[in-house]
Order: C-alpha cells, then structure tokens, then sequence
C-alpha cells in the first residue's frame, strides 16, 4: 500500500500514488486567519480540514538559505516499509529502507538512502552523497479511512562540508476542536538529526517534548509553553555522545519563549513561536546557545475522548562549544500525546 504527503499547488492537496487511498483530503474553502504560519504548504487552512505543512525553500524552487526547503513531500510504502523522497541529488534512488544501526528513535522511525547506485549504462557503482537520513514518525490512530490522523518527515544529511540539503513536512489528517477555557497538556517523546558546518558529519538525538496551552489567558491571545528535555545524541555508528562539554550540558534544555500580543494558537489548531536557551562562555558572561523556532498542528477533539494529539517540529542553531568555530542545526520532530494524570 502507498501512501503520500506532497504538496501539488498552491492548495496543498494531498494524494496518494497509484491505487492507494488518499493521505491527506483537503477541502478548499474556511476563513484565513489573521496570523500566518511562516511555512510553505496548506492555503486558507481551517480547524474543519486537513493540514500539511513544509520547509520552505527560497521562492523559487530552490533551497533556502540553508540548504532546506526541497523535501516537498514523501511517499511511503507500507508493504515494503519503504519511503520516498524527492528532489534531493545523490541520494541514490529516492527510497529509503530502514536504517541498519537505528531501526527506529524516541518510537520513530529511521531511514536511510542508498550509498551506491548502478551507472545507467554499464551497471557499475556510482557513490553517493553519504549518509542521508530521515525521520519519521505516524500517529497510531487512524482516521475512519484508516490513515494516520498524523504524520512527520525529516531528512537531511552529513554528506557536505554545511548543513547539505534536506527539509520536512508534518501534516494533519482531518480536524482539530479546541477547548475554549480550561488548560491541556500533551507529552511524548522526540527525534532528530543534527547536521554541522564546516564538517561533514552529523547526528542523531533523542529527548521528551511537553507543550501546554492556557486557552483562558492571556487576554488577547492563549498562552502557550514547552519544553525540549532530556536530550541525548548519538553518532550514526550507535555511539552515545558526551553529554557534557566542561562542566555544561551539551544538550540542555530548550524552553519555549511564552509570547503575550501574539497568536501562538491559530484558530485552526496550527501552533508556532520561539525557543532558545543559555549558557555560559569563555569569558564567564551568560549568552544565548541554541535558538530556533517550533512549529505544530493539534489534531482530534481537545475537550473530550482521548485528548487529541499534536504533530510538529522544531528547528535551533548554535555554535558548537566543543570545536571553534562549528555551527549546528538541529531539526526534531514529535508526535504528542495528551498528559495522563
């Protein structure tokens, strides 16, 4: 069975390849909200209707700046546990089988592109841009057509002296009711790469992911925070890396930014803002470490049932305090369920 997340136009329609069944079925009509979410993907999205959301590129068909933004979809083929990536150069033939060290991460799962494919007339090893990896994880519950009511993709690779080329997608299958007073919590684990620039390296890392949302205050917009915790990384070998550089984490935690004025919550369930956190550098002054932004989608009833669940991702970069002058991005995805007592 195949089953899609790609973005076809501008209205984000959702399909599936050959005789599978739809993925994700987007309506086209619903208010716009006021606020945007600041990624390529569903137009003119609602609480009464599908959502995909992806990394943009540069506009134009390109990579951005970073070299993310080119994944505009995937494909997996659950018969043979296999997915599909587009639009990445050497990374073999666009299917990745489970990983050989990680089959799976936090409960997602990790997949991994070709080293070599044959020379289209001779049959001989071409090498690839090595490794590229991806991450993904589905919701075990399924919609009435028996889909994941939610879905994530990220890959990216360690093959380039920079951060290389990748990007993500994350979607909502169906609608989202959201409460209108009281708080919720939802909790779970996450996973992701950490890709570096200058080195040609990269990283897998691991942690727990909460996210609470007051829906009575602020006045003017509901409160939402989080945090990213108990992070670990490890290298593709399987090789769990020091947590501690001096006498600091190298993974602490990263809280979310609470933001008053701003629509952290759309009415359509979609959430994004801002986390970052500290450390102390050389010189004994405390100075922002890691700082990105979060992106997310609640999907299901909020106010009775299970809870519903959230779908997103998260994207920081730093500077590297264990070799001068190495950058780092990280980019983690997480499926979350609501927090039992």
């Amino acid at each position: 069975m195949m089953r899609s997340l790609t973005a076809i136009s501008a209205m984000a329609l959702l399909t599936a390849c050959g005789d599978g069944q739809p993925f994700y079925d987007v309506d086209e009509e619903g208010e716009v909200p006021d606020v945007q979410i600041e990624l390529d993907g569903t137009d003119n999205p609602n609480a009464n209707r599908s959502i995909i959301r992806i990394e943009p590129g540069d506009g134009d068909g390109n990579a951005n700046e970073k070299g993310g933004g080119l994944v505009r979809g995937a494909t997996y083929n659950e018969d043979d546990d296999v997915y599909v990536f587009d639009n990445l150069a050497f990374d073999g033939e666009n299917q990745y089988e489970p990983d050989e060290v990680f089959t799976t991460l936090g409960g997602y799962g990790v997949y991994a592109a070709d080293e070599t494919v044959p020379d289209l007339l001779t049959g001989g090893p071409v090498d690839q841009i090595v490794p590229y990896r991806a991450i993904t994880g589905r919701s075990g519950i399924l919609t009435e057509d028996g889909d994941p009511r939610t879905t994530f993709a990220i890959v990216r690779t360690g093959g380039y002296s920079s951060y290389g080329f990748g990007g993500f997608v994350y979607a909502r299958n169906g609608d989202v009711t959201l409460p209108t007073s009281g708080q919720a919590q939802w909790e779970g684990e996450y996973a992701g790469i950490r890709v570096f620039d200058p080195l040609a390296i990269f990283e897998y890392t691991v942690g727990d992911v909460a996210i609470a949302i007051d829906f009575d205050d602020f006045n003017s917009n509901d409160g939402v925070k989080g945090t990213v915790s108990n992070r670990r990384a490890f290298t593709p070998e399987g090789a769990q890396v020091d947590l501690f550089v001096g006498n600091q984490l190298l993974l602490p935690d990263l809280p979310f930014v609470i933001q008053q004025g701003i629509d952290t919550l759309l009415p359509t369930g979609e959430l994004s803002g801002e986390l970052r956190n500290t450390r102390v550098n050389n010189n004994g002054e405390l100075e922002i470490y890691e700082d990105g932004k979060y992106y997310a989608i609640i999907a299901g009833d909020a106010t009775a049932g299970d809870g519903g669940e959230l779908v997103g991702v998260f994207v920081v970069d730093s500077e590297d305090p264990r070799v001068n002058d190495l950058f780092v991005q990280e980019t983690g995805g997480f499926i979350l369920d609501r927090a039992q007592p």
